[in-house]
This record gives C-alpha cells, structure tokens and sequence, in this order.
C-alpha cells in the first residue's frame, strides 16, 4: 500500500510541476487581449459539467452615491438568524436606529439555507483593491458581497420565489427590530434652506398597550383586530383599488384616553407616530410635502383637529363673509386685516386637508394610519370625517367597572377587593373619567395601600355624584325659569295679538258709523228720482 502511494505522488508531482510553469507563463507572457476570449471559453466549457448556479449581491450601488444597497441589508438581516448558529467567525454590526446588535457572518463564511425542500448555500466574501488609492469613503476599495449558490434545476424556484421571500423577510426583520421614532414637524416660516428638515425626531418610548389600556375588552378585541387585520391586507386593498390606509376617529370627553389608545396602537402594530401639527404647517403645499417625507407603517396623528384650524363649516363662512363685506364696507376692510393676519399663521385649508387624507397623494407610501382627536365630533365638517376618510369612528367615553378593573391591576396590582362592589355601583351612577379614576388610585406615598386608595376613589366618586345632583337640580332649575319666560313672552305676545285685534274691531265700528251704508242707497236712489224727474220734464217739451 505504502509502495502505491509513493508510485502515486512520483507520478504526480511532475503532473504538478508542470502545471505551475505552466500558469506561470500564462500570467508573466501570454498577451491580456487573449485572456478574456480564453476565460469565457474556459467558464462555458467548464458550465457543462458543473451543476450549480452563482447570483451575486454587492454592498454598495454601483450607480449610488456611496449608498448601501437595499438588497444586501435586506439579505444581511435575513441571514443574520442563521449565521448566529451555522458561523464560526461573526461580525457585530450595530445597525442605525437598530434596538440591538447584528449578528452577521464573516467574511469567506459560509451558511446553508432551505427552501420549500431545496438547498441553497450563502457565502459572505470580499474583494481588497490589488493597489492603493485615495478615496473619499474609507470602505470604498473593500468591496464585499454575498454569493447565492443554488443547483441550476432550482432556477426558477430561486428567481420568481426565493429572493422575495428572503427580501421581504429581511425587510420585515429590520423593521420589528428597529428603533421607532416619534415625529414632530417643524415651524414652515419660509426661513430654512433646501436642506431644512421636514419632521424633528425623538426615540418613541410610550409604554402604554392594549393591555394597560382601560377599556371595555369587547371593545378592545374589536380595534386590535381591525389593526391586525389592516396591517395583513396588502394584496386586498390593492385588488379593490384602494390606497392601503385606514382613518381613525377618537372623539369622547377630555382624559378619556385618546393619546393613550394612539400609543398604544403604535405598540401593536410596531409603527413610527407622525405628530402633524396644523398650525406649524404654511399652507397645503407644505402639508402634501410633509406626507411625501413620511414612511410605511406609520400613524399620522392630528390631535384636538376641532382646535388646531378653523376648519368647521369653512365653505358656508365663505358665503357669509361675501355678504358681510357688501352690507358695510369698513366690516370688510376689518375682516380682511383679520384674514392676512391668520394667513401669516396658517393657508391649510379644508379642501387641502381632505386632498391630504384620502386623495391623489394619500397613496405614497402605503401601510398607514390617520387618526384624527376631538372633544366635540359635533364641530367637524361632515366631509372631515365621513366614511373613506375616517373609516372607524371610536367613542372614548367614561370609565365602566371593566375599565376600573384594568386600572386597578395596573396601579395597585389586585384583580378583587371588598370595596369592588360598591365602586361598581358608583361607576354605574357617576361619570368620571378614566384619567380621574388612575389619580385617584395611584398611591401618593409609601404608607398608602389598596384599601387606602380604594376608598379615596370612593369618596372621590361620592362627590362626583353629588355634584352631578346639584348641577342636574341646578339646570333643572334654569330650565324650568326658562320655559316660565316663555311662557310669559307668549302670553304677552297673545295679549299683543288680542290687542291688535281688538283695535282694528274698534276702527272698523267707526267707519261704519261714520258712513252707513242705507244712506248711500238713499242719496243714490233720490239722485236717480231726479234725473227721471228732469228727464220727464224734457220729454213733455
């Protein structure tokens, strides 16, 4: 055996030698314009017998300005699951606005994946620049990529398949582990530079969930699977024709939870919050750019919209300011030095409002929510908040027993208490809203316990009971002292009539008197005599 083995490596080591002097003389003497005709043969010779496939993903656009490519992070996120238990040698990335570390393979690694029964293989490789050169951007000359390998009977699986999955997958990795942000725009006064940043950014840390949400949990079943089912429904809303967004109406009294419910939608659906503050915002131009500069999965919130612009029956005011300005002129002068000085402030108007909510513009972007607050629903233009524009309306009203329950394990952590009954029926008598039952129950030192706070909202129900009585008497009151002036006023009115009335019965009894209608007859009748008299008369001449 020894013996075959050196017979072996004598036969081969002259085999060897000559390949090596071989490609050595290739490389130092054979002409370059050669070499490229020589490779492509060699690559479609060597095709022939080799199974595999080869796509290539480089880091960096080609066309781009030092820009990373998407595909490549895309992939990088997607693979970083499995080089975390396929690697040996890992890189940690901290990855912009990332909440954690990226674990990614190496450089020369490689990592297997499958797909619908099929194997495919992920190396991790990089190209060092043959000579040095001065670039601007450091990492110019390293340029690395990733190599898909896949059998060529796989083709078709791997391009119309595979490669969405894996950049979908990525994409949505990087946005689950993403750091979401909380936007605020900025004062559009004319005064910045093209550079001028449209939306200002602080990281969104709200802690408030469905779960620590207090609120009937028939009804908090039903938003979170509207939210749900919205964020699955991609492909439907692009069948039905339809932008892929959704409009939110939260409308009940203050310190009912609106900011809160906003929160806590965000949490679910892991989106960024856009705050959109009207008032900041020049005019409707400005308002369709700060829309271009948000991105997907994201809420846009426009908080009290009853306060933010007068924005309430605008199309009616215009027609009464027309007619005030032509009853007096020195009015109209007024109202116009009133309308440059709000115009200094803000130009959105309605129309350009409800462009922003549901029209041409509204589609950029996709996976989208708009959310309009307000105290008083009663305020907005029908056309706001109409069906298409705000597609559920949610009523945030007073706090119920279900709602008390989720405050009270939140704040004191007891699911039952002694006092639990008659809170019930307090709840059931007093209106108090949420944000007054949580500060009631929040302990204000060390010493409070449940049964402490419990009973603190108890007394704090019991004379928000007896002041609901006083002002309900007290209105009672104001009511019926109006309907008593009512009545007066129509009982003087009445007597106005009947006064009136008797008046002109009086008149005409003077005329009558004054102008009896037999005298006429009689004046008329012995004028008639008369003039038969003298026509007698004639005849007989």
């Amino acid at each position: 055996m020894m013996m075959m083995m050196q017979d072996v490596w004598t036969q081969l080591g002259p085999a060897i030698a000559t390949i090596m002097f071989a490609w050595t003389m290739y490389q130092n003497y054979f002409p370059h314009e050669l070499r490229g005709h020589i490779r492509r043969y060699t690559d479609k010779l060597v095709s022939y017998f080799y199974p595999y496939m080869h796509i290539i993903f480089h880091e960096y656009e080609t066309d781009g300005w030092f820009e990373r490519s998407k595909a490549y992070v895309a992939i990088e996120r997607y693979l970083s699951k499995n080089s975390s238990t396929q690697a040996k040698r890992l890189k940690a990335n901290v990855v912009k606005d990332g909440q954690s570390l990226v674990l990614t393979m190496d450089d020369h690694e490689e990592v297997t994946d499958e797909y619908k029964g099929e194997k495919v293989w992920w190396i991790s490789s990089q190209q060092v620049a043959s000579r040095q050169t001065i670039s601007w951007y450091p990492r110019e000359d390293e340029k690395r990529y990733f190599k898909l390998k896949f059998h060529r009977k796989n083709r078709e699986l791997i391009t119309a398949s595979y490669l969405k999955y894996v950049l979908d997958e990525g994409k949505a990795i990087s946005v689950r582990e993403r750091q979401r942000k909380l936007y605020t725009n900025s004062k559009g006064d004319g005064g910045y530079g093209y550079r001028r940043r449209m939306w200002s950014q602080v990281v969104f840390e709200h802690p408030s969930t469905f779960d620590t949400l207090a609120m009937e949990p028939n009804k908090k079943q039903e938003i979170m699977d509207d939210l749900q089912t919205f964020s699955k429904s991609k492909d439907y809303y692009a069948k039905i024709g339809k932008a892929w967004k959704r409009g939110y109406l939260l409308y009940g009294p203050p310190g009912t939870g609106k900011s809160s419910m906003i929160a806590a939608m965000a949490n679910f659906l892991q989106y960024d919050v856009y705050d959109l503050e009207l008032t900041a915002v020049k005019d409707n131009t400005e308002l369709r750019k700060l829309l271009i500069d948000t991105t997907s999965k994201s809420i846009i919130v426009i908080e009290d919209i009853d306060c933010s612009l007068d924005l309430t029956g605008q199309r009616e005011k215009k027609k009464d300011d027309k007619e005030e300005e032509v009853k007096d002129e020195k009015d109209a002068v007024k109202e116009k030095m009133k309308n440059r000085e709000e115009k200094k402030q803000s130009e959105v108007t309605l129309s350009g409002l409800l462009n922003f909510i549901d029209g041409l513009w509204s589609a950029i972007g996709g996976e989208r929510l708009i959310v309009f607050t307000t105290n008083f629903v009663e305020k907005l233009d029908p056309a706001l908040i109409r069906r298409g524009r705000m597609d559920k309306h949610i009523v945030l009203s007073y706090c119920c027993f279900d709602s008390f329950k989720v405050l009270a394990n939140n704040y004191l952590d007891i699911e039952s208490h002694d006092h639990f009954p008659e809170i019930r029926h307090l709840l059931g008598e007093t209106n108090i809203t949420p944000a007054d039952v949580a500060e009631n129950l929040m302990p204000k030192s060390s010493k409070e316990n449940a049964n402490t706070c419990l009973e603190r909202l108890i007394k704090a129900l019991e004379t928000a009971k007896e002041e609901a009585k006083l002002k309900a008497e007290e209105e009672e009151r104001e009511r019926a002292e109006k309907e008593k002036e009512k009545e007066k006023e129509a009982a003087a009115e009445e007597a106005k009539i009947t006064d009136k009335v008797n008046e002109n019965e009086k008149s005409e009894s003077n005329i009558v008197k004054e102008n009896p209608e037999g005298n006429g007859v009689k004046e008329n009748g012995k004028s008639e005599n008369n003039v038969v008299k003298e026509n007698g008369d004639v005849s007989k001449g």
